[in-house]
This record gives C-alpha cells, structure tokens and sequence, in this order.
C-alpha cells in the first residue's frame, strides 16, 4: 500500500506504462506470427520491413533487450529466405 501521493502517483503511471508496452507487445508479436505463418515469399518481403521497424521501436523503448531484438529479426530473415 502506498503511504504517500507520489508513491500513489508512480503506481499509476507504473500501470499505464504497463498497459502500453502490453498492447505494442503483443501487437508485434501477432505480427511475427503472422509472417511466420505465411507461406508466400513475395507477402513476406512486403510486411517485413513493417514488423522489423515494430521491433526496432520495442528495443528502442525498452520493452525487449537489443539482443533480443537482433535474434528476432534474424529469425525472420531465415524463415523468409527458406521460404520457396
């Protein structure tokens, strides 16, 4: 329990803050697995400059690590490449 009104203050930015990264998150993520989910190159190539730029505004947010960030990228580049 917050014993103060900043305290009070920071839990509810706390949780707005919370929310926002939830939703950016989640949104990216559907967008990972929707490429992921895609059989056709062309399709592919088309969105995923769109998710790469999504996940370049989580890492610079702070929602994902960096690193993370490089791994999921590249993880796309490869499926994308095998794709025929």
């Amino acid at each position: 329990m917050a014993n103060n009104a900043s305290a009070e203050k920071r839990i509810r930015t706390s949780e707005r803050h919370r929310m926002h990264n939830k939703y950016y998150a989640k949104t990216t993520r559907n967008a990972i697995r929707a490429i992921r989910n895609t059989t056709d190159k062309k399709t592919a190539e088309e969105n995923a400059p769109k998710v790469y730029a999504m996940i370049d505004k989580l890492a610079k947010i702070g929602v994902i690590h960096k690193n993370k960030a490089g791994n999921l990228k590249s993880g796309i580049a490869k499926y994308i490449s095998k794709l025929a």
